[in-house]
């Protein structure tokens, strides 16, 4: 990866727009007529801190057209309330969908933004209920709104947890029904499925979701394809460390908490078989 200038991200002049979806994704644009991969996903798959995240590595691979539709912090919440998304990827021969966490949704318990899911824009009656020694003023974030509120007592978080799982699953299978292809889900993450047991973490992404939350949702899908990211996060080159000296705090501190060019080059050669088997023959998903 090319040294960045100080405060430039790997993406400051890279950004387009697709059909009606008013979000802004990692460019080049790709033309959308005729066969293209759709890749739906968060932060990883925009590829912030990377100058080529695993899109852009797998269409170099299969020499297929992929469209990155990831979105910084992005939830269930963007993709299902975002039809022009559904949209695009229904036009694809097939889409790649990155399992989003399991805390950047709104639930019984809270509401986040529609578009910026990581930011907390309600607190809920049942959550004040739940938490009545918790001052709520506190939080703008999830993640450090269900790791304050875990630590206070995690009998109690266990209601929160069941409520994200269940919303969650069943927000997975509406975004799943309207993509008209083959899907393949990617497990984009530094644990493996169902690695920390029952407890699958606020910290960890994909957030709280567990493995069996993802058998829940793999008979709607064509594969899941688990990439562990598999790398020392503590552990930097020598590159990468005078690549740090560059860079604004805020955009150190991405890139020690994102995949960095090691791992998507890893997330695209784990998905090059399945994506050259189904672009050969998609198959049917499972209603």
């Amino acid at each position: 990866m090319p040294l960045l200038r100080l405060g430039q991200s790997a993406t400051q002049s890279n950004i387009c727009r697709y059909g009606r979806s008013k979000l802004s994704f990692r460019g080049p644009a790709r033309d959308l007529r005729g066969e293209y991969i759709a890749c739906l996903g968060g932060s990883e798959t925009f590829g912030q801190t990377v100058e080529k995240p695993f899109p852009e590595l797998l269409e170099g691979l299969t020499a297929k057209k992929c469209v990155n539709l990831g979105w910084p912090n992005a939830g269930i919440d963007v993709f299902r309330k975002d039809p022009a998304l559904s949209q695009i990827a229904s036009g694809a021969v097939l889409t790649i969908l990155q399992v989003p966490g399991a805390v950047n949704l709104t639930t019984r318990f809270y509401s986040v933004h529609p578009r910026r899911n990581d930011r907390v824009t309600g607190i809920y009656e049942p959550l004040f209920d739940l938490y009545p020694d918790v001052d709520f003023t506190q939080f703008s974030f999830t993640r450090h709104l269900l790791a304050h509120l875990r630590a206070v007592s995690q009998e109690r978080f266990l209601q929160i947890q069941a409520e994200l799982a269940a919303v969650w699953t069943q927000g997975m299978k509406q975004i799943l029904s309207r993509i008209a292809g083959p899907v393949i889900l990617l497990w984009f993450s530094d644990r493996a499925p169902g690695e920390n047991g029952d407890d699958p973490g606020v910290l960890s992404d994909p957030s709280l979701v567990s493995a069996e939350m993802l058998g829940a949702i793999s008979g709607h899908v064509a594969s899941v394809v688990a990439c562990p990211r598999g790398v020392d996060m503590t552990s930097r080159s020598p590159i990468q460390e005078l690549a740090d000296i560059f860079v604004s705090r805020r955009e150190l501190k991405l890139r020690r908490a994102l995949p960095d060019a090691d791992m998507h080059e890893w997330a695209a050669q784990a998905l090059l078989p399945d994506v050259l088997r189904l672009w050969k023959g998609p198959i049917k998903k499972a209603r």
